[in-house]
C-alpha cells in the first residue's frame, strides 16, 4: 500500500511542477511594482507559495498588488488541488520551492522556519 500511495505522490508531483511551471509565473511574473518591491527587499516569496511582505511598512500600492497576485495564486492553487486531488496547502509548497529555485540573488525568500532570508 505504501508503494502505491508513493508512486501516486510522485505522480501528483510531476503535475504540479509541469502545471506550476505553465501557470505560476503568470500570477506574478514581470509585474513592475512586485518587480521593484522584489529588487528594495520590500516584498518576497514566502514558504507556502504566496508572496509577503518582508518589511511590513511597503506602500498601499505594493500591498493591494500583493493581495491581488495571492488570490490570484489561491485560485490557481485550488484549482491545481482539484485536479490532482492534494491539498491547496501541498499545491503552495511545491509553487514555493520553484519560486525559491528562481529567485533571483539578494531577493528575499521565507525558509519553513518563518524567516526572511536575501538569497546569496
Amino acid at each position: 500500500m505504501n508503494m502505491i500511495l508513493s508512486f501516486r505522490s510522485v505522480l501528483v508531483g510531476l503535475f504540479l511542477a509541469f502545471a506550476l511551471a505553465v501557470s505560476a509565473p503568470s500570477a506574478s511574473a514581470g509585474d513592475p511594482v512586485i518587480d521593484a518591491a522584489k529588487a528594495a527587499g520590500i516584498v518576497g516569496e514566502r514558504a507556502d507559495g504566496y508572496l509577503g511582505l518582508v518589511k511590513g511598512d511597503a506602500e498601499p500600492t505594493v500591498k493591494r498588488r500583493v493581495n491581488e497576485i495571492n488570490g490570484k495564486r489561491r485560485a490557481l492553487y485550488e484549482r491545481l488541488a482539484r485536479e490532482t486531488g492534494t491539498t491547496v496547502e501541498e499545491v503552495g509548497i511545491i509553487t514555493a520551492e520553484k519560486q525559491f529555485a528562481q529567485t533571483v540573488s539578494g531577493h528575499f525568500f521565507m525558509g519553513a522556519d518563518g524567516r526572511w532570508v536575501a538569497k546569496p
